[in-house]
């Protein structure tokens, strides 16, 4: 992934350093395991813990004379050991080491993913509470329909990540699993105390069963949630970006000072980071695409998935990373325009209240069709004439058959949109 979108926490876990840290812990630990039950003398186990370390150096070296990865790791801590390197992966091969691994990469880049969605969660409160009775024009198929709040809105975004962690958390409990098997996963050559053993001390659940390599099809969840958060963000992000539409404008992307929105239209205030969000969702998507790709293998294993997950396992976790900073960051200085907002609803020529006009007829006894079609017929001539919809309906006498001019003027009234906020905020922890 390129550096620009790469925080230092989440790069720091798919480092190559991280990576032959944890590779040489679950190695030591499995020699641990393996003196445990007289497999391996302690003398040896002692040994290896003592004197093993990583050298990235070396095994670039080791690489670039021929060594494949596993060989190149292998080698280059059995430098380190003497002779009982001879101890070393015993009865295990490299899928082994590099998936408990790999769970417990994952499991570092859950952390860190669920502490900023859980920071997410609670700033997208506190403005859902801030904005819970701020009036804004409700819109559906990109026109005016009814006012709502900017509160509201907000609310439902909260119960959204609420999903989202719930989601993180049982991929995470999915994919953190470890396997301690061997070749094709039938423990011919290994104790599966060692499995049980070093999952444990790694806080890792034992797959219990797995051919040579634990199935993708736990992957693929944990990348399709990835998707799926990242989905989220771009949904969010598109809205600020529409209501931030000069015909609209009724919340603005902070512009930084001497930040410029067009290198040709200096008046361009643009929302650049609503709009990157929305384009690293794309990636995320991908990169679940190729997840679900890599559950099919070849019998008992082929390593087709392995050169796939090197790029889009670590780039999904960093674009998200990346884009939950961005979006935190975004809502943190978003600039609120209560004014605009009600300008906007005025704008409307008091069309909104179009279905409180209905509703009202009808409880007078007038059948929905004719309702309906008298309300219409009074909407059509205000948007088309740019004229007031209440002052057309107070001079509409068959409207006046079945409602007096106080029964209609009632009818607008601003608050009947706020009146259930309180409610269904209280349905939920928001």
């Amino acid at each position: 992934m390129l550096a620009q979108y790469t925080l230092p926490e989440m790069g720091k876990v798919f480092s190559s350093e991280n990576r032959y840290q944890l590779m040489l812990d679950v190695s030591v630990i499995a020699c641990e395991a393996l003196a445990d039950i007289g497999r391996i003398p302690n003398d040896a186990y002692h040994e290896i813990k003592t004197k093993v370390a990583i050298s990235p150096q070396r095994i670039k070296e080791l690489e670039a004379e021929g060594c494949n990865k596993s060989m190149a790791f292998l080698s280059s801590i059995s430098e380190k050991v003497g002779d009982a390197a001879r101890y070393l992966q015993l009865g295990i091969c490299y899928v082994d080491i590099a998936d408990t691994v790999l769970a417990l990469q994952l499991r570092q880049a859950c952390e860190l993913l669920q502490s900023k969605l859980n920071q997410l969660r609670k700033l997208l409160s506190k403005k859902a509470h801030e904005y819970k009775y701020t009036l804004m024009m409700g819109r559906t198929h990109g026109t005016n329909a009814e006012p709502i709040t900017f509160g509201l809105k907000l609310a439902i975004w909260v119960r959204e990540i609420d999903r989202s962690l719930t989601r993180l958390n049982h991929a995470r409990m999915v994919a953190t699993h470890g396997k301690m098997s061997g070749p094709v996963g039938t423990f011919s050559s290994i104790d599966p105390h060692v499995e049980t053993f070093v999952c444990r001390r790694l806080g890792l659940h034992p797959v219990f069963v797995a051919n040579q390599s634990i199935q993708r099809d736990r992957i693929a969840e944990f990348m399709s949630t990835l998707a799926i958060i990242g989905g989220s963000l771009e949904k969010f992000s598109m809205e600020i970006r529409n209501l931030q539409r000069s015909d609209i404008r009724e919340v603005e992307e902070c512009q930084k000072e001497g930040q410029t929105g067009s290198t040709s239209m200096p008046h361009k205030r643009r929302p650049y980071e609503s709009e990157v969000i929305c384009g690293l969702a794309r990636i995320l998507r991908g990169n679940a695409l190729t997840s679900f790709e890599n559950q099919d293998m070849w019998h008992e294993y082929d390593s087709s998935y392995a050169a796939v997950e090197r790029i889009s396992i670590p780039d999904s976790c960093i674009v998200l990373d990346y884009m939950l900073n961005s979006f935190i960051k975004l809502m943190e200085s978003l600039r609120v325009y209560p004014d605009m907002m009600r300008q906007n609803i005025d704008n409307s020529l008091g069309l909104v209240f179009s279905q409180r006009v209905m509703l009202a007829l009808m409880d007078k006894g007038v059948m929905r069709d004719q309702a309906y079609e008298l309300v219409m017929r009074n909407a059509t001539t205000a948007w088309e004439q740019q004229s007031d919809f209440q002052f057309l309906l107070l001079q509409d006498k068959e409207i006046r058959k079945h409602m007096s001019s106080r029964e209609i003027m009632d009818l607008f009234d601003y608050d009947c949109f706020r009146k259930h906020v309180d409610y269904i905020f209280s349905r939920g922890d928001i």
